[in-house]
């Protein structure tokens, strides 16, 4: 056998294999790199917990309408740049009562466990209809919301609560943007 083929192969393996424990490491990340928010797999088990804990808690879904042309228009950083804003106005409107997720892309997930704070729906929505500013260039930014009260489903679950807030986004996302729907 030659041993030189086998050398050769060696770091070719070594790759590989810390290829895919990179990957894993990223598929199971608590944090985005990017916006430093949970990643679903670190926002699920504290969201389920708040869920059941709190009879008042609201879970919400956010889509950024029209995302892709800002990256095709003003490029991949200037999308980053809408991303971590998107996700710093979700974080500060969370504040202490909340858990804000980046789920992938473009979409958001946050659960608030103070009853009064559903109020401030309104100002989120503002809030994320706010342009951003990157190299010169003034992005317009929009988004659908939909979300769900904890007091409106028969059984408390995360999975109904995020289907329930998924029907009202795609209805919010059906009327036009801007829109926020319960």
């Amino acid at each position: 056998m030659d041993t030189s083929l086998i050398a050769a192969g060696l770091p070719a393996l070594g790759w590989t294999v810390h290829g895919g424990v990179l990957l894993r490491r990223l598929a199971t990340a608590r944090r985005d790199p990017l916006t430093g928010l949970h990643t679903r797999a670190g926002w699920t088990a504290r969201a389920e917990r708040l869920l059941s804990k709190h009879p008042g808690a609201l879970v919400l879904l956010v889509d950024l309408d029209d995302f892709k042309a800002i990256n095709d228009t003003h490029g991949h950083l200037a999308g980053d740049a809408v991303l971590t804003a998107t996700a710093d106005r979700l974080s500060s409107w969370c504040g202490r009562h909340g858990i804000a997720a980046r789920l992938g892309g473009d979409e958001f997930a946050a659960i608030v466990t103070v009853p009064d704070h559903t109020t401030g729906l309104e100002a989120l929505r503002k809030a994320m209809d706010q342009p951003v500013h990157h190299n010169g260039h003034v992005l317009p930014v929009s988004a659908s919301m939909g979300c769900c009260h904890r007091r409106h489903l028969p059984v408390p679950t995360l999975t109904d609560a995020l289907s329930a807030a998924d029907a009202a986004m795609y209805a919010a996302k059906g009327h036009g943007r801007r829109n926020t729907h319960h």
